[in-house]
C-alpha cells in the first residue's frame, strides 16, 4: 500500500481532523489542477476536466463538507478510469 493510499483511507476514516495540505496532496495526486484567485481570496480552486471543487484554506482542520466533497469527487474520477490500466496517480 502506497503512501497516498494510506492517507487516502486516513482521510475516509476521518474527515473531520484532515489538514489542508493533506488534502492538497491527494487532490492533486488524483489530477486535478489547483489554482488560487489573485484577489487573495483563502479558497483554492481544484479542477479536473468537469468536476471542479472549491475549498477554503483553514487552520488547523478543513471543513468536514469540503473533505467529503473532495472524497466524492476523487471517488467519481477513479470510477471513470476503472476500465483503463493506467495507474499514474499511485492508487
Amino acid at each position: 500500500m502506497s503512501k497516498l493510499e494510506k492517507l487516502l483511507e486516513k482521510i475516509k476514516n476521518n474527515p473531520k481532523s484532515v489538514r489542508f495540505d493533506e488534502l492538497d496532496r491527494i487532490l492533486t495526486a488524483a489530477g486535478f489542477v489547483r489554482r488560487q484567485p489573485k484577489s487573495g481570496s483563502s479558497h483554492y480552486v481544484y479542477q479536473r476536466e468537469e468536476k471542479t471543487i472549491c475549498v477554503p484554506f483553514r487552520q488547523p482542520h478543513v471543513l468536514r463538507i469540503y473533505v467529503e466533497l473532495a472524497i466524492e469527487l476523487i471517488g467519481d474520477c477513479f470510477g471513470e478510469q476503472e476500465g483503463s490500466e493506467s495507474d499514474e496517480e499511485g492508487f
